[in-house]
């Protein structure tokens, strides 16, 4: 049995299916797990969310901020409507199956048998992998409760930029959310979220680091894979693998083979899609 983590989809429903057949993918003997962002600005993300969820507990997949802007939308949180290619998932016929099923999926998972998690985007520094691990349940907890559509339409916004204990509420759940699904930057000293830095390392005004680059991050020893950083493109150092290699915007849909002791592999199959980059 092989475990793989496939990087951004964003509705590239082809190049999802030519990845998995080069990787020989048998789903009654294999494993996926995905980095979140299943969906949107791609050409085929109803398509995309239906063979995900076929694929049953053969697949993990973990939230992307893509996935939660499907949710919001779906509850009339028009804030980011522009540039979506969602409608096709709207209007379906099967819509309120699949949402349902997308609100149930993870922000963070950790498999002890392989010694690795996967998440979308990245974690603060403060945080080792049993805080990590208990924040996004508490997320879930939400996401599948009644009151879900009260914290959808709370979910956009930058702040609160720092972590702390005493954080409650919606300011509490944003930042959680907002490190698993769209950190790429933080401050060193202080652990502030730098939201507004999305472009590739050495870019960024100072003092912002890439986030796995923190010294004293809680979390090194940990092997994580995450996507979402399609500047960044596939990179692998400090315990860490990012597997967004851009397929959206005429990269490539890039695989891993999540191994615990032997060299885990990249596996790329190339994309001809070319939208203008955005970065998100």
């Amino acid at each position: 049995m092989a475990t793989y983590a496939i990087g951004d989809i964003q509705g590239c429903y082809g190049e999802l299916l030519r990845l998995l057949e080069r990787l020989g993918f048998d789903p009654a003997r294999d494993r996926l797990w995905i980095v979140g962002d299943l969906v949107n600005r791609g050409p085929d993300s109803l398509e995309v969310l239906r063979f995900v969820k076929g694929l049953g507990k053969r697949a993990v997949c973990v939230l992307g901020n893509h996935d939660l802007h499907l949710l919001a939308l779906a509850e009339g949180n028009l804030r980011h409507k522009k540039n979506t290619t969602l409608d096709a998932v709207l209007g379906a016929p099967d819509r309120d199956e699949l949402l349902h099923w997308l609100r149930r999926r993870p922000l963070m998972h950790h498999d002890p048998a392989k010694n690795a998690s996967v998440l979308h985007a990245g974690l603060p520094p403060q945080w080792n992998l049993h805080k990590a691990l208990a924040c996004a349940r508490e997320v879930e907890a939400v996401l599948r409760g009644s009151n879900y559509p009260a914290f959808l339409h709370q979910m956009y916004g930058n702040q609160p930029e720092r972590w702390s204990e005493e954080l409650e509420g919606f300011d509490r759940l944003r930042f959680i959310v907002n490190c698993f699904t769209r950190l790429r930057y933080c401050e060193p000293a202080t652990g502030r979220l730098g939201l507004n830095e999305k472009a590739p390392p050495g870019s960024q005004r100072p003092p912002y680091v890439p986030w796995f680059q923190v010294p004293e991050r809680a979390t090194r020893g940990e092997r994580i894979i995450f996507g979402h950083w399609s500047t960044l493109g596939y990179w692998s150092a400090h315990n860490v693998w990012a597997i967004d290699s851009g397929c959206l915007w005429g990269g490539q849909l890039t695989a891993l083979r999540v191994r615990r002791k032997k060299p885990m592999q990249p596996v790329h199959v190339p994309c001809p899609h070319a939208r203008p980059r955005e970065l998100a």
